[in-house]
């Protein structure tokens, strides 16, 4: 498998119908400019769905995918190491953030296993029957998967993507469960932008405090020697600092964009995975929206480097996909407004309107007046 291969798969979305929208949008009876980015984003839904008149969103769904990184095992996360079960069991229950929010929308939530470090039986078979390993590899000091763990991980990814869009989702809010998950996210980040540990280093979605932060950039500094050699091939790079979780969502990324089917990002470890894929495939961030700021300076930096602005800035930092959920009514509403404001009416067919109008007058009189003489 060559992740290159996605260049010549993955199109622009509709630039043509992109200029007609905006088009469309000056004709409006709101101002230009009066809807702020709600303007911007139902322009970019009328290019996702190659259509001026965009149409509504009507069966989006969350797609977390799971999986545990051996280098939480150095305490650089705010929760124990192979505990990512537990964030699982706590969606399917109903009792996380993420899904709170996603019952009050009324949006479905799957969850896929990709590496979680626990006995299959804690978790139905529907979410466990995908796992590619038992957890990732410690990657400060050895590879996250192997090569076969890789190629694996990117197709269970590929394959999730190709079930939604063949079931109808129109849209996919995108997040992880993981524990350890931000160290190797702002690893590929820091790899892919060429800068050092100390900048992309955050306190991740649970928080640590300033020693477990130390660590963590330790273990990101280490992981960086083993990333740079292998900068080359983006594979290699999830391979060796990345994690099942990551691959599989990388794989998500890469088909999501090949079938059209728009996404919306989370935190810092869907930035890195877009980042792995745009290095991959340059078209893909066209089918992409970051939902929201998640505190964490390596999420900034990929998407700066995507040029990809996010929509929301709460404050919010739980991860799971909870912060690009909170952005899902405001593309709703964008899809709305796009599709259900009415245009002004045109003034040269009110002009042509006028003139018949007016002709059709004077035949009337000048009928009249015929029959008078008469």
């Amino acid at each position: 498998m060559n992740l290159d291969d996605f260049s010549d798969l993955i199109e622009r979305s509709d630039g043509g119908v992109r200029r007609d929208a905006e088009e469309r949008r000056e004709r409006l009876t709101v101002p230009p400019g009066a809807l702020g980015r709600l303007d911007e984003l139902g322009e970019w839904l009328s290019a996702a769905q190659s259509a001026v008149k965009v149409r509504a969103i009507e069966q989006p769904k969350v797609v977390l995918f799971a999986g545990d990184h051996g280098i939480a095992s150095l305490d650089v996360s705010g929760r124990a190491a192979g505990t990512a079960h537990e964030l699982v069991r706590a969606v399917l229950e109903g009792e996380s953030p993420v899904a709170v929010l996603a019952r009050a929308l009324a949006v479905p939530v799957r969850v896929v296993d990709a590496g979680l470090d626990c006995d299959p039986a804690l978790l139905p078979a529907e979410v466990v029957r995908h796992r590619v390993r038992r957890g990732s590899g410690r990657i400060d000091v050895e590879d996250a998967l192997t090569a076969e763990e890789t190629e694996a991980a990117v197709r269970l990814g590929i394959a999730i993507a190709d079930e939604e869009a063949d079931s109808g989702t129109d849209l996919v809010v995108l997040g992880d469960l993981s524990v350890g998950g931000t160290t190797p996210a702002a690893t590929l980040i820091a790899a892919l932008c060429g800068t050092d540990a100390s900048v992309v280093t955050g306190r991740g979605g649970a928080g640590i405090d300033d020693l477990a932060w130390m660590r963590k950039c330790a273990a990101i500094r280490d992981s960086l020697r083993r990333a740079r050699p292998v900068l080359g091939d983006q594979l290699e790079l999830l391979g060796a600092v990345g994690g099942a979780d990551l691959a599989a969502m990388t794989g998500f990324l890469l088909q999501a964009s090949v079938r059209r089917m728009p996404v919306i990002l989370d935190g810092v470890v869907g930035a890195a995975c877009a980042l792995v894929a745009q290095r991959a495939a340059f078209r893909a961030p066209d089918w992409w929206l970051a939902g929201q700021v998640s505190g964490e300076p390596a999420q900034m930096k990929a998407l700066d480097r995507m040029a990809l602005n996010p929509l929301l800035d709460h404050g919010v930092h739980v991860g799971e996909g909870t912060g690009a959920l909170l952005a899902l009514p405001l593309v709703r509403a964008a899809a709305a407004l796009a599709a259900e404001l009415p245009e002004r009416p045109d003034p040269a067919a009110s002009d042509a309107v006028s003139d018949a109008v007016s002709d059709a007058a004077s035949d009337a009189v000048d009928g009249v007046g015929a029959g008078a003489g008469d």
